[in-house]
């Protein structure tokens, strides 16, 4: 049970992932995450647009994930006042799916909605305790009029456009063909050096808890699980929309799918 408690068990998913990605981007789609929220420090103000979150792989060296590198200066001095206090510190990452055609996903079933699906994926994550799709907590606080994405169509591209992307690319369990958007909000890992309250099990007496080596924070590396998640899960309905028993096979439904929603 530690075992599984520990993010060691990732380390299978995300090689699992990083397979997933190659098989998406042989159709155009693109699987990147980013550090939005780090204790009390957070990015403000409009999302980053996502040529900006994949360029975080070109750094020679990524600390935090972060894509703006003055608020990622002010998270590092909140890791840092968290190591000084023995403390350890939570956040939030976003992992941003571009490319992905519409229809991925069902409305049929519950258990096939493309949003359910990606929110248990991101939620398996160990001291994940909560999943956002698009803007949904702001969301939650806003009249209709302010949140629902109006609907346009761009004759040029043959295809329908949102003018904004609340919704985080899923309406009704289905993408869209915005991109998807998906956040995993982490709770400070329960490891201190500073230990709480516990009880013993064998004399059910009031002791402090044993403390394991662990980090401060995690919200990094849980980035990078979480992309990995959502690549297997958007991977996973892009075959059982497309199908197929090889590469090419998946490409030739691929290709006739969009030459029937271009004709739509």
């Amino acid at each position: 049970m530690l075992e599984r408690a520990s993010a060691r068990e990732t380390a299978a998913r995300v090689a699992a992932g990083a397979l997933a990605k190659l098989f998406l981007k042989e159709f155009g789609v693109e699987v990147a995450g980013h550090v939005v929220a780090l204790g009390r420090v957070a990015l403000e103000g409009e999302p980053p647009p996502f040529d900006k979150v994949l360029a975080l792989r070109e750094r020679e060296e990524i600390v935090l994930g972060c894509v703006d590198p003055t608020v990622e200066a002010r998270m590092r001095e909140e890791v840092d006042r968290a190591v000084e206090n023995r403390d350890t510190v939570g956040g939030t990452f976003e992992v941003i799916v571009h490319g992905a055609p519409p229809g991925l996903g069902s409305c049929a079933q519950w258990d096939e909605r493309l949003d359910g699906q990606l929110a248990q994926a991101v939620m398996s994550i160990q001291a994940v305790k909560a999943v956002e799709i698009g803007s949904g907590i702001e969301n939650a606080a806003q009249s209709g009029s302010r949140v629902h994405d109006e609907i346009g169509y761009d004759r040029e591209h043959s295809r329908f456009t949102r003018k904004s992307n609340r919704a985080g690319g899923l309406e009704g369990g289905i993408s869209n063909g915005e991109d998807i958007v998906v956040r995993g909000y982490l709770k400070p890992i329960s490891t201190l050096r500073r230990p709480l309250e516990s009880v013993d099990f064998e004399t059910k007496e009031t002791v402090k808890a044993a403390y394991e080596r662990s980090d401060v924070c995690v919200v990094p590396a849980a980035a990078v699980v979480g992309e990995a998640m959502v690549a297997l899960t958007v991977a996973r309905a892009f075959l059982e929309k497309f199908g197929g028993d090889s590469i090419e096979e998946t490409k030739r439904n691929f290709l006739a799918y969009q030459e029937q929603v271009r004709n739509f």
